[in-house]
């Protein structure tokens, strides 16, 4: 569940443009809770005009818009699941599971504010955005800026949404609720209480520039191996 929440906020992080190969890295800090210390992952994300690459050390997105292809990747057992776009979660569920779907579905509400603050070297906006999952709320403020030159509406639309239905397990309506934020997001700050134990967690963009992205970093790993359906100790890092 930690890995959950913590990935979540990692995931939340993603927009930018499709005009040429883009690299972020980003850190988020997870304080302590049910006996685990607190933790900071990295996570590094490549866009190029037609795929998106989301990498961490437990995980892996991976989108091929050309062709019409999303890869979900999971490190310590050297697998990955494949389904065409837009996602539907259902048939990636075995069918002893498939009646759960609903129950694992996010939602989320966004609420723009008038406060403004600099993150790093950016201007940004903030947001006040509440996710629910499996009936847990969890307040997020997130921090967006314009002050970017990237197209990140066309990130939008052609990669974020599926992120956020593939990652976050958002419904329809929670996407487009999502898709409220103006701009790239820089740092986010997630509070809530999971099984009644504080969750804190803080995300912040350390780097956006151009490189040439690693061999093969939109494609799953060789030697990896694919599998039809996602099972529940991979429902359970999600």
């Amino acid at each position: 569940m930690k890995k959950f929440f913590a990935l979540m906020a990692l995931v939340l992080m993603a927009a930018l443009s499709l005009s040429a190969d883009i690299y972020v890295k980003q850190k988020t800090h997870m304080d302590g809770m049910m006996g685990q210390p607190a933790t900071d992952v990295i996570q590094e994300q490549w866009i190029s005009e037609n795929a998106f690459a989301s990498v961490s050390a437990d995980q892996s997105i991976i989108m091929d818009m050309k062709k019409n292809l999303m890869y979900m990747i999971y490190h310590k057992s050297k697998t990955y699941v494949e389904t065409t776009l837009p996602m539907d979660l259902t048939k990636l569920l075995p069918p002893e599971f498939a009646a759960m779907a609903g129950m694992m579905m996010s939602t989320a509400t966004v609420s723009p504010t008038t406060q403004t603050k600099k993150v790093g070297q950016w201007n940004c906006t903030g947001y006040d955005v509440t996710i629910t999952v499996m009936g847990m709320p969890m307040k997020m403020l997130l921090w967006a800026t314009t002050d970017v030159p990237f197209d990140y509406n066309d990130f939008n639309a052609k990669i974020w949404g599926n992120v956020l239905k593939g990652q976050m397990m958002f419904d329809e309506a929670s996407v487009k609720e999502m898709m409220k934020i103006k701009g790239f997001q820089i740092a986010n700050e997630m509070s809530g209480e999971v099984m009644g134990m504080k969750l804190n967690t803080n995300t912040e963009v350390l780097e956006i520039s151009k490189k040439n992205p690693p061999a093969n970093v939109y494609a799953p790993p060789v030697g990896y191996t694919k599998k039809d359906k996602l099972s529940m100790d991979d429902l359970q890092r999600r």
